[in-house]
């Protein structure tokens, strides 16, 4: 991968990540027939990431998914953007009709700490392994005043959330509300199957039919891909541009390093041209992360 290597574990308090919880006898069911992932292949201990669409299948939001113990109460809880908690309790809701379930957004008792770089571990909490790559560590749902602890428990330098959004953007994993915006892509287009977000042989969910399209035709033009920028990287939504054509735009940055959502077609018909990509007046080149199995425009692997 192209993220720094890190030395010593360490953990940051995510304050832009919420907690949702989903509970009831048939909480497995309800969830099976609305997320991208297969929710009845997932076990205590471990978490899924997985998607709610809208019917025509752009990302309402993403999250991961984790099932609590049976002696520590079940259910499952989702690791979503905190701004995007709210929303997702209301579509649920619209969901439920008569299903036997309880949905809660637990976001002002609950938190996200974020462990990487190590194998530390605690017991405080609910702790999952990020299942979109095993570089970004783990995750720990607690109550915030518990993140010191649990920190020093997993003998992990407690850090800003921005530790983690550099190490992130290192190894190119694109944010929903930053690098995409969502109710406006597609999970493809945010690299959600790249990264174990959909599976594709499940049963039916909402939007299911537009994914399958995108997947069997291999119509996914746009997508989230790191760039490196020669210079400091211009503020998130600052157009990129190949000559007077824009392509694309910038997420967010650090470290000379970003992500951005490019129309590949566009960006390799631009290269090929011998264009230079811009953005807010400095070049910028594309990268392909390790995990990409997509063609990347220059197909140009970053340093290690």
């Amino acid at each position: 991968m192209f993220a720094n290597e890190v030395s010593t574990m360490n953990a940051a308090l995510l304050a832009d990540r919420g907690v949702v919880k989903i509970a009831g006898d048939a909480a497995r069911d309800f969830l099976q027939g609305l997320f991208t992932a297969d929710v009845k292949k997932l076990t205590p201990g471990a978490a899924c990431f997985a998607a709610l669409l809208t019917p025509q299948g752009k990302v309402i939001a993403d999250f991961m998914v984790v099932e609590a113990p049976a002696k520590d109460g079940g259910g499952f809880f989702l690791d979503v953007a905190r701004g995007r908690a709210s929303a997702l309790v209301e579509r649920l809701n619209v969901y439920k009709l008569r299903a036997k379930v309880i949905i809660e957004d637990l976001s002002e008792i609950l938190g996200v700490l974020a462990g990487w770089g190590g194998n530390g571990s605690t017991a405080l909490g609910l702790s999952y392994p990020d299942p979109r790559l095993p570089e970004l560590g783990i995750r720990i749902m607690l109550p915030p005043h518990l993140a010191e602890k649990a920190a020093a428990e997993m003998t992990a330098t407690l850090a800003d959330a921005s530790a983690y959004d550099t190490h992130r953007i290192a190894l190119g994993i694109p944010s929903g509300g930053v690098d995409f915006q969502y109710g406006d892509a597609f999970p493809h287009e945010t690299d959600m199957d790249q990264l174990g977000g959909i599976d594709f042989a499940k049963g039916c969910y909402v939007g299911q039919e537009v994914v399958s399209r995108m997947e069997h035709r291999g119509t996914a033009r746009t997508r989230a891909v790191p760039v490196r920028c020669d210079g400091d990287p211009p503020p998130a939504g600052t157009a990129i541009l190949a000559g007077e054509r824009q392509v694309g735009t910038i997420g967010s940055s650090a470290r000379g390093m970003g992500i951005a959502l490019l129309r590949l077609d566009r960006t390799t018909e631009a290269l090929e041209r011998g264009e230079t990509l811009t953005c807010g007046g400095i070049a910028i080149h594309v990268l392909k992360p390790d995990w990409a199995r997509f063609a990347v425009p220059g197909d140009v692997k970053a340093p290690e």
